[in-house]
């Protein structure tokens, strides 16, 4: 006999059974781009709809929305990450952001100590996940067309500086460049950088990317330490911690973010506009709702930990397969993958450029160091022309360089692709066409039935929990029903899959 409740208790009863799983497995979300417009492979175009060019691109899938508080007191709260944040790079309080309000990286560490902006003295300086958190990437970076950039960061609550060319910097009057807005993080680079340098990650909300940047200067007969801006954090310390679970399918789950993952990436180099396709176009362990992820929840997934020179890896968990390539430099490396995150270089309506993630080298070619080298780290974040074209970029060899960027930036237009897709319970969908089985009662207490539409010789049954995570996984043979026991789990709402012959049936059900 089935159960039965009236309409008011069951959605109670959902309500109350989500709570554990949405609001206490997830110890993290990622806030949004804040990219809206749309782009193809050179300019600004109308929004794509699913089926048209370009579609699964950042502005079909904007993420959380950004939401701050100003405190008043010097401080701002972002609200979806739960993270707090000095509001501005001026130091000194001069009411100017300057060199002289910049920091080396030993300095920058050793000064949140006496850190009491708004009255709190639990100041850090932030880890590279934590800084990319507050990145924003509607700006557009400096340039002829555009001589003051758009910065990559919420300009209403922050406040962050460009380089200073009236300042003293390394010994020199005037050195500095308007991009030279690089703020520290706490993430050192487990590797080096330019042959050998001690680096640390920071990244720059006047040119909108993550690099590795050493320590010193990385001339070496400077001998000067490298100075940065810097924003200290407090709360949420579980902020960019991971928690991987293999759901045994080909996908990780990423508890702490509810985010899945495909295990493997696309096997292969492709344009941007192809990463797209591929992603719109698969359907993988049963899902088809998998996209290019945006290049923050790409970020997410960086194992700062690991390197190619130390772990003899890729900079990510070992759950993950990524495949080997051979770089600019014919050294055994692994791949960048490319976001769904248009780069706007010079002009918001400027669309040539998308950006990627390395999670292996980050290669360059600096003649003064011997040709093609690490500058800028396994974990750093930037960008590469969309379209299939060099023209605006030198050939050397075995690759190609950007000759315009001071460290020579190895250019790919050939990057891979890492899918993604939200594991919470909107995105696990009812599949009742064809239906191979009924569950009953629902909502259970201890015990379901599970009754299939005809005898298999061998089914296969997974149970998944509210944020996609698989739970249980059992195989049936030469049945058309069977008691399933539920007694082990808590109360809330579970997905039960059932897979046979590449076709998948998922029913909800509500445990109470």
């Amino acid at each position: 006999m089935k159960h039965t409740n009236s309409v008011a208790t069951i959605l109670a009863i959902i309500i109350l059974a989500m709570i554990p799983f949405a609001t206490f497995s997830q110890t993290y979300k990622i806030v949004g781009t804040g990219q809206t417009i749309s782009y193809d492979t050179a300019v600004a175009i109308n929004m794509p709809t699913s089926g048209q060019a370009f579609y699964g691109q950042n502005s079909n899938h904007p993420g959380n929305v950004r939401s701050y508080t100003n405190n008043g007191d010097g401080t701002v709260t972002d609200n979806v990450t739960g993270l707090m944040w000095q509001q501005t790079e001026d130091r000194n309080g001069d009411g100017a952001i300057d060199f002289y309000d910049k920091l080396t990286y030993y300095e920058a560490v050793d000064s949140a100590a006496t850190c009491s902006t708004g009255g709190y003295h639990d100041w850090r300086l932030p880890s590279i996940k934590e800084l990319y958190s507050i990145a924003m990437f509607y700006g557009a970076e400096p340039g002829p067309t555009q001589p003051v950039p758009i910065k990559f960061i919420d300009t209403t609550y922050f406040s962050v500086g460009c380089g200073d060319a009236n300042s003293l910097s390394h010994g020199d009057l005037g050195t500095e460049r308007t991009i030279d807005g690089q703020i520290a993080s706490a993430t050192k680079y487990v590797s080096t950088t330019m042959n050998g340098q001690e680096t640390l990650f920071g990244f720059n909300f006047i040119d909108g990317r993550i690099k590795g940047y050493p320590t010193t200067s990385p001339v070496p007969e400077d001998g000067q330490s490298k100075h940065f801006y810097v924003l200290y954090v407090r709360g949420n310390t579980a902020y960019g911690t991971n928690q991987f679970v293999n759901n045994g399918n080909g996908t990780i789950t990423d508890n702490a973010t509810g985010l899945m993952w495909i295990q493997n990436d696309n096997g292969t180099g492709v344009v941007w506009k192809d990463a797209l396709s591929y992603a719109e176009n698969l359907t993988y362990a049963g899902y088809s709702d998998w996209r290019l992820p945006d290049v923050k929840e790409l970020q997410s997934i960086v194992d700062y930990s690991r390197s190619p020179a130390t772990s003899s890896s890729a900079a990510i968990n070992p759950m993950f397969n990524c495949t080997p390539i051979t770089n600019e430099a014919g050294v055994a490396d692994y791949p960048w993958y490319w976001s769904n995150t248009t780069f706007s270089g010079q002009s918001q309506t400027n669309g040539a450029s998308a950006t990627y993630v390395c999670f292996g080298r980050a290669m360059g070619y600096m003649p003064p160091f011997g040709g093609w080298i690490d500058i800028h780290g396994a974990g750093c974040e930037r960008s590469d022309p969309k379209p299939k074209s060099f023209t605006a970029f030198t050939q050397n060899g075995t690759g190609y360089y950007n000759a315009q960027a001071p460290q020579g930036d190895a250019v790919r237009i050939y990057n891979y692709a890492r899918l993604v897709r939200t594991a919470g319970p909107a995105s696990i969908n009812e599949n009742t066409n064809p239906d191979l089985f009924e569950v009953y009662p629902n909502p259970v207490d201890k015990v379901c039935r599970v009754l299939f539409d005809k005898v298999y010789s061998k089914i296969e049954i997974e149970i998944y929990n509210s944020i996609g995570a698989k739970i249980k996984a059992i195989n049936v043979h030469d049945t058309k029903s069977l008691e399933l026991d539920l007694s082990d789990l808590p109360n809330g709402i579970f997905m039960i899959r059932i897979s046979k012959d590449n076709v998948v049936s998922t029913k909800k059900i509500i445990k109470e």
